[in-house]
């Protein structure tokens, strides 16, 4: 049918993986503070930050637009630093059925990475794969190392 895609991509992170996980669990809206020109704010619509079952809405800046994402927290493994947001509402829901977003952060050979999984199912065979939503999640991941290193 070729209307369910997944993309996968895993980006070293030398400010230390916890700090990753620990941002996207408990502070999410710090995450504007480390990249304001991509993410704009965080809010909490229901339950608490770092809890499954909660509802975020991110406001972020896209190929030049800004955009809105509902999301809620539907699963959280804190032995594999693994997160995942499942998206209600936005605008990817204009073109994608369903859209996954799955963080999961791994250390190998003493290297933290970040991987970053995008996991959808297209409205129709006119809508493209996501790939520069996953570039923007790989420059968000450099930015945050970047703020995170240079943190006086």
């Amino acid at each position: 049918m070729g209307l369910t895609g997944k993309l996968v991509a895993a980006i070293e992170f030398k400010a230390g993986g916890d700090v990753f996980h620990e941002l996207f669990r408990h502070k999410p809206h710090h995450v504007s503070t480390t990249s304001p020109g991509k993410v704009q704010g965080c809010d909490l619509h229901e339950g608490e930050f770092g809890h499954v079952g909660s509802i975020i809405c991110w406001k972020y800046t896209h190929d030049g637009k800004k955009k809105t994402a509902k999301q809620l927290i539907q699963k959280i493994d804190e032995g594999k630093k693994l997160i995942e947001f499942k998206m209600l509402e936005g605008d990817l829901m204009e073109e994608y059925k369903t859209f996954l977003i799955t963080l999961h952060v791994e250390t190998k050979d003493n290297i933290d990475l970040v991987t970053w999984t995008l996991e959808y199912e297209m409205l129709n065979d006119d809508v493209g794969h996501p790939i520069s939503l996953l570039s923007f999640f790989i420059d968000l991941t450099k930015d945050i190392e970047t703020h995170h290193i240079n943190k006086p």
